[in-house]
């Protein structure tokens, strides 16, 4: 499938769309099987390579760690909308999944990924965030002020507290399988899951070319993982790109949330 004008227009305007059923069936099987694979066999090492939360677990450097990863970072939908707010020049800046411990009530505050507003050159970070679990209004939904995206700022500089309620926000739900595509702009946070189950979700989150990934691909990836990618893919993580690796080995503060 590729993606509608319906959907370019409301990511634009909005900074979001939600795409229901973007993956299921098997597929949603075999990916929920290997996260949980994962976490069995990491333990309390799960998350290292990038962060680990206290209430949370999480996985990172995915793409190194399973084929069915790599398969869904290419499907022509995501990727034109991630074009839809990138511009054609754009990599993979980080796979991580983040699954929210049950009764876990501190949500995030408001925030742009990265703490990023966008420059000269226009937007610079988009996410996508895949539904592992049904998100409800209970177990930590995505929490999101419409067009914020625009507004050239971030939400901890000019909001008494980010963590409290917006007059405009509103909570993304769906089921199992959905996918919402972001400009990683947009004022977003997730919020507490107040329920008896997890609440899993991974993250393919990437940048404009001229911006340094958030983990560095080539510089994670096993020579034999990446001896076996595609064409593509060598170009969406920036393998064979020696500007991405000055970028992204430089020193650099890299603030704000992934949920």
């Amino acid at each position: 499938m590729t993606a509608t004008s319906v959907e370019r227009k409301q990511l634009d305007e909005q900074g979001f769309v939600v795409l229901p059923d973007f993956i299921g069936g098997s597929t949603l099987s075999a990916l929920k099987e290997q996260v949980e694979g994962l976490f069995e066999a990491e333990g309390e090492n799960a998350g290292a390579e990038f962060k680990q939360e206290p209430g949370s677990r999480r996985l990172a450097n995915l793409v190194d760690k399973g084929e069915i990863f790599a398969e869904l970072i290419v499907l022509p939908r995501l990727l034109e909308l991630v074009e839809a707010v990138l511009g054609p020049n754009f990599k993979l800046s980080s796979l991580n999944v983040r699954s929210v411990n049950p009764h876990y009530e501190q949500a995030q505050p408001l925030h742009a990924d990265m703490a990023a507003i966008a420059d000269d050159q226009g937007y610079w970070v988009c996410n996508s965030v895949w539904m592992l679990d049904d998100f409800t209004p209970d177990n930590g939904p995505i929490r999101v002020i419409p067009g914020s995206h625009r507004w050239g700022k971030l939400p901890q500089d000019v909001l008494a507290d980010p963590t409290a309620r917006h007059p405009e926000e509103l909570l993304l739900t769906g089921s199992a399988g959905t996918v919402v595509v972001m400009n990683a702009h947009l004022w977003h946070g997730g919020m507490a899951n107040r329920t008896d189950a997890c609440r899993t979700a991974m993250h393919a989150f990437f940048a404009r070319g001229d911006k340094p990934q958030q983990q560095h691909q080539k510089a994670l990836l096993r020579p034999e993982v990446q001896a076996k990618l595609t064409p593509q893919l060598r170009r969406l993580l920036a393998i064979d790109d020696p500007e991405n690796d000055r970028l992204s080995e430089a020193p650099a503060v890299r603030s704000g949330f992934l949920k």
